[in-house]
């Protein structure tokens, strides 16, 4: 397994992101049950960190790398609206 990020895997996420980044439209104001989303979010974190580990195992480095981000941004994400406090935490947060 080659552990560096080729021109292609690179082009493929920036692909994925700018037509992500297109189709982003902010919603109309809704409510939502605020302890399911916020489950929802750790849930998601959970699962791409666990993934994380499996290609970190596997010796696919680029694709750990790529999946800890993702963890990371769940995370963040959920800090920055408020489901999780954090303590003011903007180390390990974009918060504040």
């Amino acid at each position: 397994m080659e552990n560096k990020v080729t021109a292609e895997k690179l082009a493929k996420y920036f692909d994925v992101t700018e037509r992500a980044l297109k189709k982003a439209k902010i919603a109309p104001e809704a409510t939502f049950n605020w302890q399911e989303k916020a489950e929802d979010f750790l849930d998601m974190a959970s699962r791409y960190f666990s993934d994380a580990k499996h290609f970190e195992e596997k010796g696919d480095v680029v694709t750990a790398f790529a999946a800890l981000n993702y963890a990371h941004g769940w995370l963040d994400a959920g800090a920055r609206l408020g489901l999780f406090d954090v303590d003011h935490d903007s180390e390990l947060f974009t918060v504040d």
